[in-house]
């Protein structure tokens, strides 16, 4: 099994409904992205998945929530924008790209605060 691993950042802002504390107020954060996605084998150049069509798909997924009011995005009307959220959704974006492949997804809100979201295999 082979692994790569592609990051990007985004900025946004956001507020968690119902939260008690200041993530209620309006805030933003520049969100780290790490994207680990896995095949079983190699192709003629030796790679497993194209690390240059990855960053690509990824920034396309980014470029829908780079710079926006989090919670004004349809798929934040109801649930809240939080790391996990975020990572889910991006996580499903790529899955697009990259069916059965992607491993995990995990969005750094902070240096030092981190959520990850992959499907149980």
């Amino acid at each position: 099994m082979f692994e790569i691993l592609i990051e990007d950042s985004f900025d946004a802002a956001h507020n968690l409904r119902g939260y008690q504390g200041n993530c209620e107020r309006l805030h933003g954060h520049t969100y780290r992205t790490q994207v680990f996605i896995r095949g079983k084998s190699l192709d003629e150049q030796g790679m497993s998945i194209d690390f240059r069509q990855a960053k690509t798909e990824l920034a396309s997924a980014l470029a829908q929530l780079d710079h926006q009011y989090l919670n004004d995005l349809p798929l934040f009307q109801v649930e809240n924008p939080s790391a996990e959220n975020l990572a889910r959704y991006i996580y499903n974006a790529m899955d697009k790209s990259f069916p059965g492949h992607v491993h995990r997804v995990t969005v750094w809100e902070t240096p030092t605060s981190a959520a990850s979201y992959w499907k149980d295999e």
